[in-house]
């Protein structure tokens, strides 16, 4: 029966697999230029899961958990903090405390046209043994068979499926189903993930009111992409770009998220997050950003973080004093000069080394929040 499960676990993932093959040949009113880059797309998302196979295909760390939306089931999955020695000894399989723990909401990339939640698979789990944090990693429709704000839309949805209280007093579905604290949360992501993620930062802060959800407390952004207001063709290079990008054949698909509709959306802060840099208030009080330096949303990020940190009166990684009433209280934006877009997700003979300073740094954002609100995994 074990056997039974695990392997109808890792089957479930085949839909995603193929998903760009059937979208290219199945569904209708998909552009021809679309349709052949979806096809050409299809290997790639094969490599893809192959290289990150050693941290997701051979492991129990997570289980799968399905979320209902408006647009679907979305397929989720759910890494558990390992038992502490007390709870191995009683023969649990997670820590038996009943003190609540905190929640990670992760988002993975793949410029709102690929990827799975299986590729941030290795970094959810390390979250969760750091830090003794329920993570959970969300999984969203994709362009070009969905483009904006079908992506946007999933993602809020499944943070109100699991942060929304069930009534007046009462705790809300996450709480009661894997005791997390609601005013723990913390939410992070990569590329289009990290959109994604500050992208709901945003929205819970302004509904707050209405909603009752808590917003979250940091936020966590692997080269995330905050603006969208420029053609991918258009975005700066570094220096140190290569002049000759093999796959610049797929920007078209890579574009067909927010293309469509970027005239309309100039000056949405849902679509383009950067713009939240105007008013702090909205940000959780931590913020990370981890920039990889041969990357062209090198230039956005960085103009997020100056925008913001000038905002707050920060001064080079030390918490600005500001006004109370702003959201915001810290924000770093840090460059690995050798990483590219996409690296921390590759194995581990690719930058290990710089993979895990990003890992160590992202885990000391998330834990000072966690402190901050009275959790500390080193003194459970």
């Amino acid at each position: 029966m074990a056997q039974q499960f695990w392997l109808m676990k890792k089957l479930s993932i085949l839909p995603t697999l193929f998903q760009p093959t059937y979208d290219a040949l199945f569904v209708p009113n998909i552009p021809f230029t679309y349709r052949w880059r979806l096809l050409a797309l299809q290997p790639l998302t094969l490599l893809a899961a192959a290289l990150t196979s050693p941290t997701w295909l051979f492991t129990n760390r997570y289980s799968i958990y399905n979320v209902p939306t408006p647009g679907g089931p979305r397929r989720c999955l759910v890494f558990l903090p390992p038992c502490s020695k007390k709870s191995k000894t009683q023969g649990a399989g997670v820590a038996t405390t009943e003190k609540k723990r905190p929640l990670h909401i992760d988002i993975h990339g793949g410029a709102f046209a690929g990827g799975m939640p299986e590729h941030n698979a290795r970094w959810c789990a390390h979250l969760s043994d750091q830090t003794g944090a329920v993570v959970i990693s969300l999984s969203y429709r994709l362009a070009p068979r969905y483009p904006y704000p079908a992506a946007h839309d999933d993602i809020i949805s499944i943070v109100h499926h699991l942060l929304s209280p069930s009534g007046p007093n009462l705790p809300c579905r996450a709480e009661t189903t894997f005791n997390i604290d609601p005013h723990l949360i913390t939410i992070g992501g990569s590329s289009a993930g990290g959109n994604l993620a500050l992208s709901t930062c945003l929205s819970l802060a302004s509904t707050r009111t209405t909603t009752n959800i808590i917003p979250p407390v940091a936020y966590i952004g692997f080269y995330p992409a905050l603006d969208l207001r420029l053609h991918p063709d258009d975005k700066p290079r570094p220096p140190n770009f290569p002049k000759q990008d093999p796959l610049a054949f797929l920007i078209p698909l890579y574009d067909a998220y927010a293309g469509p509709i970027r005239a309309a959306n100039m000056e949405s802060v849902r679509l383009n997050p950067i713009l939240g840099a105007r008013d702090v208030g909205g940000l959780p009080r931590e913020v990370f950003v981890a920039v990889a330096g041969i990357d062209i949303l090198v230039d956005e990020q960085m103009r997020f973080v100056e925008g913001v940190r000038a905002r707050i009166g920060e001064d080079e990684g030390e918490e600005g004093e500001g006004n109370e009433s702003m959201g915001c209280k810290r924000i770093e934006g840090r460059v690995w000069e050798k990483g590219f877009h996409g690296w921390l997700e590759l194995p581990s003979f690719v930058l290990e080394k710089e993979r895990m300073e990003v890992f160590d740094a992202s885990v000391e954002v998330v834990r000072r929040a966690h402190r901050r609100g009275g959790w500390d995994v080193d003194v459970l």
